[in-house]
């Protein structure tokens, strides 16, 4: 419901309905202030017009009550001219506006629209810092969607079960909050979760690093050193981005993975490991054995358990929800207040295929916290329009307005309603007047056609 109208004159309420409804708002009418307070709640999404003379309990202390249950709502006042000064106090107190008598409707409408507008850009920032409470701060893999629901499903049933895991995703999707996950969840939660990136390890040391050296064991190795493997020991490996790993290491890392044992360099000492190994990898292994580039023996070894993490425009849905969650903790970090999502904001979540992933969403999301993200530019009229009417120029922005609209959502009629916030028969109507072809969304951009 957008707008809920009360007054006491019938004749007052029901055109003022009727010109609502005309442009395309659904209305609900009151007769009194105290049959709107029985029918409106804390849910009521719309915006409240209220006349303030009224017998019994009057705008005034409808408005005031009003905001007691929804300090955001916004209620516009309809006054006398005796009443503007009322009125004007009632807006200090927090009244979105006060329309005076006799008034066009346009006038009404305009109100109403740019209340409405500010009331949607209220409740998706409510949503999106609900959502970022009710997230608990340390709970991994943000998402409601099937793919996310999927993938925390198969990481519990795969914590306990103590095997290898490969995980495949690309850049930015948290490979290694699964391998945090999987540790945490497991029985070697009490024991370290070592993790060693092997693309950003010199080839020069990562053997020392991974197997650990003896004193004299090479120039410059003057004493002991303890391996990542055997500070594992109990626990779990990550090894991520595993596909740099040179194929002489990659052999080791085989014998380690079949017999569970390792020899630091410089001894011939054979020392057993207890350890979990999770591997990352944010390319197809399987197509890098193909070329060659990739041990196919070692591949096999790690595929019994593998896990594969969507991309983020495979799972738009959760947009909101991560956004939401890093926003209350990057506002929180900097030492900001939760800054207003706007609508270029919205706009850009929407409409951005993310291809850095979460890593990329995290980023933009800092910078919206610090106030750096510019505002959208105006829309520019394209030189063709230069010499189009004012209402030709409307009908083109509309027109536009509602592709976009289809697009974001991918022809959902649903979610497109709320993105306009228009009904569905009007919507239906600029569909058919401006021949947009509403089903031609839904197969322009199936899970997985972003940018690889």
């Amino acid at each position: 419901m957008d707008v809920a109208f009360i007054d006491d004159d019938a004749t007052l309420r029901a055109a003022n309905m009727q010109a609502l409804m005309l442009a395309g708002h659904e209305v609900v009418a009151y007769a009194s202030a105290a049959a709107a307070l029985d029918g409106l709640d804390a849910s009521f999404t719309g915006v409240v017009v209220s006349d303030v003379r009224m017998p019994g309990m009057d705008g005034l202390e409808l408005f005031r009550r009003l905001k007691r249950m929804d300090p955001d709502l916004p209620v516009i006042l309809i006054t006398g001219h005796g009443d503007i000064t009322m009125a004007v106090e009632a807006m200090r107190e927090g009244a979105y506006d006060f329309i005076a008598k006799p008034y066009p409707l346009d006038r009404l409408l305009g109100t109403v629209r740019h209340a409405l507008e500010k009331r949607r850009l209220v409740l998706d920032n409510r949503a999106l810092r609900q959502a970022a409470e009710e997230a608990s701060a340390d709970m991994p893999l943000l998402g409601t969607t099937p793919a996310m629901e999927r993938l925390r499903q198969t990481l519990r049933q795969l914590a306990d079960a103590d095997v290898d895991v490969l995980v495949e995703g690309e850049t930015g999707t948290g490979k290694e909050v699964v391998a945090q996950a999987l540790h945490r969840w497991s029985r070697r939660a009490a024991r370290p979760l070592v993790a060693v990136n092997c693309g950003a390890v010199p080839e020069t040391v990562i053997e020392s690093e991974l197997f650990g050296h003896e004193p004299g064991s090479f120039t410059g190795a003057v004493k002991k050193r303890i391996g990542r493997m055997e500070h594992a020991h109990g626990g779990t490996l990550f090894l991520d981005e595993i596909e740099a790993m040179s194929p002489a290491l990659q052999v080791k890392l085989l014998r380690v993975l079949e017999a569970r044992e390792i020899a630091p360099l410089g001894t011939n000492e054979v020392r057993k490991v207890d350890i979990r190994v999770v591997a990352a990898s944010k390319i197809d292994l399987l197509e890098l054995v193909r070329r060659g580039g990739f041990r196919e023996d070692l591949y096999y070894r790690l595929h019994v358990a593998t896990v594969r993490i969507p991309p983020l425009r495979e799972r738009r849905a959760d947009i909101a929800l991560l956004f939401g969650h890093f926003l209350a903790r990057s506002a929180k970090r900097f030492r900001r207040p939760v800054p207003m999502v706007t609508p270029a904001i919205r706009a850009h979540l929407a409409s951005h295929d993310w291809p850095g992933n979460v890593r990329e969403l995290v980023h933009y999301v800092e910078r919206v916290a610090l106030g750096l993200v510019e505002p959208a530019p105006a829309a520019v009229v394209a030189d063709e329009e230069a010499g189009a009417s004012l209402p030709e120029r409307v009908e083109a922005f509309e027109a536009a307005q509602i592709r976009d609209a289809l697009a974001a959502t991918r022809g959902d009629i649903q979610a497109t309603l709320k993105r306009l916030g228009i009904p569905r028969k009007t919507l239906y109507d600029k569909l058919r007047r401006h021949g947009i072809d509403q089903s031609a969304y839904r197969h322009e951009a199936e899970p997985g056609a972003g940018r690889g």
